[in-house]
């Protein structure tokens, strides 16, 4: 890359004073393909609550952490390409708001990561686009759109935003649990294709985000001997959502996942009791499918 530290223009305090938005959870809108996501926004603005704020919990990251991650991308040469720009990043996260994400947060977390890292330097001119993109193994990285959506419903929480311990299913290339990073404490990321895994570890390594631990296994079974968990979210769609996970939340914690075969939705789950969960149907969704086991 020919940038510097300004790859990650916004600084620790700048991330720390803004107050976070949010939406009811009938506001959120979640996709994977730039064509319904474009429709969904003029009806999520529409639905908007304007009255809902979220407290601003303390910064889950370091002042470290930041500037290991600045200096990753100062170095990373290799990984450069023509569209990869803070100002190309910025109007990303732009789109991503008019489509009515309003979690400040989520946004400058978006902002703050550069996701053409994350991308084979074929693709890396098309990291700023709001789709989904291979990464290989029949797999994609999530659209920003909908890593920003989904992240917003799982700290639109009775806690007031504040995430812990977050599980990601599906750790793909790595770049949404290092957007995870930057606003819960802790990250744990599970994935089922070892050579994803390990491209995950390549990505994630020169960043040294001291509060992402990846895990490679069935990412069905979760994490127990780490559970509970304040949020979980899933990048593969099932026809359902498996027990397992629903069990290592913790009480007021959320859940969020595309459910269904052909025909998907985001689903919302929120743990209301020991034995007892409250299930909010969000919107359309298109996402691959959820499988157990490991290869």
């Amino acid at each position: 890359m020919t940038g510097k530290s300004s790859r990650f223009p916004l600084s620790l305090a700048s991330l720390a004073q803004k107050n976070t938005g949010k939406a009811s959870p009938k506001a959120i809108a979640g996709t994977a393909t730039p064509q319904t996501a474009t429709r969904n926004a003029a009806a999520g603005a529409a639905r908007r609550n304007a009255q809902g704020v979220l407290r601003e919990p303390a910064p889950a990251f370091t002042p470290s952490t930041t500037s290991r991650v600045a200096a990753a991308a100062a170095s990373s040469g290799g990984r450069s390409a023509p569209m990869a720009s803070d100002g190309i990043r910025k109007a990303m996260v732009a789109r991503v708001a008019k489509q009515g994400v309003r979690d400040t947060k989520v946004l400058a977390a978006l902002e703050a990561v550069p996701r053409h890292l994350f991308m084979e330097p074929a693709l890396a001119s098309q990291a700023y686009i709001d789709a989904a993109l291979p990464i290989g193994y029949h797999q994609t990285i999530s659209q920003p759109y909908i890593v920003a959506r989904m992240i917003e419903a799982m700290r639109d929480n009775s806690a007031g935003g504040v995430l812990k311990r977050v599980l990601e299913i599906g750790t793909g290339c790595g770049y949404q649990a290092a957007v995870l990073s930057v606003v819960a404490t802790e990250v744990y990321s599970i994935e089922r294709i070892k050579p994803l895994h390990e491209l995950a570890k390549r990505n994630l390594r020169p960043m040294r985000i001291p509060n992402i631990r990846l895990h490679y296994g069935d990412g069905m079974l979760g994490l127990p001997q780490v559970a509970p968990f304040d949020g979980i979210i899933l990048a593969a769609a099932g026809l359902e959502v498996p027990q397992a996970l629903l069990d290592q939340l913790t009480v007021g914690g959320r859940l969020i996942a595309p459910v269904g075969g052909q025909r998907q939705v985001l689903q919302l789950i929120e743990r209301i009791g020991q034995y007892e969960w409250k299930h909010v149907t969000l919107e359309p969704c298109h996402f691959v499918p959820l499988r157990p086991g490991v290869i």
